[in-house]
């Protein structure tokens, strides 16, 4: 879906949740700004298009519910485990350099 495509090339991280308060979503969200990453958050509970975007999410993923999903330099990365797995293996702070999203 275009909507999707277009804002996940907003910010060098981007990240679309069903709302802020999902444990997941929070999960997400706290580690990158642990990490001084500032991520542009799309609440899809909140769009208008939100339930088009979820679908179009899910078929992209390949599960459902498909949030919170995160985009990394445009490219999308995956769900809470793909980003804490990237995170525990030391791969996710060299993905966030090589987009932009830290400088040190």
């Amino acid at each position: 879906m275009e909507k999707v495509t277009r804002l996940s090339a907003e910010k060098a991280v981007v990240i679309f949740t069903a709302n802020i308060d999902c444990p997941m979503s929070h999960t997400v969200t706290t580690l990158f700004s642990g990490l001084g990453v500032g991520a542009v958050v799309h609440e899809l509970d909140k769009d208008p298009r939100g339930r088009d975007m979820e679908r179009d999410l899910a078929r992209r993923l390949g599960r459902n519910p498909p949030v919170p999903a995160v985009f990394i330099g445009g490219k999308l990365i995956g769900s809470t485990d793909r980003i804490i797995s990237l995170h525990l293996s030391g791969k996710l702070v060299p993905m966030l350099k090589a987009a932009g999203a830290m400088w040190l």
